[in-house]
């Protein structure tokens, strides 16, 4: 079965799986786990590298105005590909290939696969609709079951702790918060989320919103750039009375993956010291202490 992903969630899913000997393109955004570094692309981006977090908005906006997106697919080399299978998603045309630029025509017409998540059971149910097309219908129950029990664990070493006021920030300028699953990753990890709703989008906001919510832990999480990055970005953010944490959004938050358990855990460990261990390979940086 020749396998093409055209978003990192789906990738990092097929390789949750078992089945990263399917896997025969990805996107340009895929880099995890490293061994999709030596598969072909089918994806590019019109955003340059080293673009600031204003002009990646602008551009973003123009784009959407002409009714484009900044992410386009290779027909071409999907077309070489020969997928007996697609992987997408439905959710953003924003920070991925949506499914409606795939080709009406391809020499084979492979089944493809919608990612629907905008919640953390809406993630399950797409490791299970994965596991389906690609003949892992067990390993993803398993997979499921595995995941599930890990949020229980961190649910449970939170539990009846004070539950600090968190501001999630997935963008920096101009701010947005975080939506969708990650006001639920905040909750499983003990906090109140004082800007999303779980299930909701993210929405613009202006920094005096936030300073009203009285956040006491600010998390930066850029959707699309890692912890170091978020770093740079964090410091220039106003001061906000709050301790301000920056984490790898690409990684834990951006992606409707199994990664967003870790993510959980993540939270966890910056908002309940010493109660949940941070993931292997985690890193959250602090850039302002509490006031």
């Amino acid at each position: 079965m020749r396998v093409v992903s055209l978003v990192p969630a789906a990738t990092e899913i097929a390789s949750a799986l078992g089945a990263m000997s399917n896997l025969v393109a990805v996107t340009h955004d895929c880099d995890f786990p490293p061994q999709v570094h030596t598969l072909p692309r089918v994806t590019s981006a019109t955003v340059p590298a080293g673009a600031t977090s204003r002009e990646i908005d602008t551009l973003v906006r123009e784009a959407a105005s002409r009714g484009e997106s900044t992410f386009h697919l290779d027909a071409g080399a999907l077309r070489d590909a020969a997928p007996d299978v697609i992987l997408g998603q439905t959710l953003c045309a924003v920070c991925a290939v949506t499914l409606d630029q795939v080709p009406r025509e391809l020499p084979l017409e492979p089944r493809v696969v919608p990612l629907e998540a905008t919640s953390l059971e809406g993630m399950y149910d797409d490791v299970l609709r994965v596991g389906d097309a690609l003949g892992r219908a067990a390993e993803a129950r398993h997979l499921v079951a595995a995941l599930r029990t890990r949020v229980d664990a961190v649910r449970d070493a939170v539990a009846g702790r004070p539950r600090p006021r968190v501001a999630c920030i997935e963008w920096l300028d101009p701010p947005f918060n975080g939506g969708h699953w990650v006001p639920e990753q905040v909750d499983l990890a003990g906090g109140r989320d004082v800007l999303g709703e779980a299930g909701a989008r993210s929405r613009e906001l202006d920094w005096h919103e936030v300073r009203a919510a009285r956040p006491e832990i600010v998390v930066v999480m850029p959707c699309g750039w890692d912890a170091r990055r978020a770093e740079r970005e964090a410091r220039t953010m106003p001061d906000l009375g709050a301790r301000v944490v920056a984490v790898d959004g690409n990684a834990y938050f951006s992606r409707p993956g199994p990664r967003l358990v870790d993510g959980i855990a993540l939270l966890a460990s910056i908002l309940h010291p010493g109660a949940v261990p941070s993931p292997g390979g985690a890193v959250a940086i602090e850039v302002r202490a509490l006031p």
